[in-house]
């Protein structure tokens, strides 16, 4: 199956974070966490927009199939999760949140549980648990400084 991050999308992503002052790392992946990043950092609607895209993207390339649909509306929608396909209407699972949420889980700056238990997401059908997809990227937390007693 063809990844749904394209080159082209990928070339955007960079782009847009060389437009916005910001790296643009070379590995795909690397250059949507820093899209992503920049983003929740406080970027603009495009940027979001950008963000929201490619990161979906990453998770339709992860976790290949068609039986949840992940909504992000305005900016996004992808297919994901195998199972059961489904061809008219709305599929077995669905799953929709915020862009601004959809970025926090992306990047692990809010747990999949916890946004469930609060009703920021709503997510529907036997596959529409997400937790062993979010964070697309782990969390990175500094190692203590030398000495530091845990």
């Amino acid at each position: 199956m063809p990844s749904t991050l394209t080159p082209a999308l990928v070339r955007r992503v960079r782009q847009a974070l060389t437009d916005a002052g910001e790296p643009a790392p070379e590995a795909a992946e690397s250059a949507v966490e820093a899209c992503v990043r920049a983003a929740l950092a406080g970027g603009d609607r495009p940027l979001i927009k950008l963000a929201v895209r490619a990161s979906l993207a990453m998770l339709a390339d992860r976790a290949p199939g068609n039986s949840l649909e992940v909504r992000v509306p305005p900016f996004g929608a992808v297919q994901a999760i195998e199972g059961p396909r489904h061809t008219r209407g709305t599929p077995p699972g669905v799953v929709e949140t915020s862009p601004e949420l959809w970025l926090r889980l992306s990047v692990g700056d809010t747990a999949w549980e916890q946004a469930v238990r609060d009703g920021a997401v709503r997510a529907s059908g036997t596959r529409s648990d997400l937790s062993e997809q979010l964070p697309l990227w782990p969390r990175v937390v500094p190692p203590p400084p030398p000495g530091t007693k845990l």
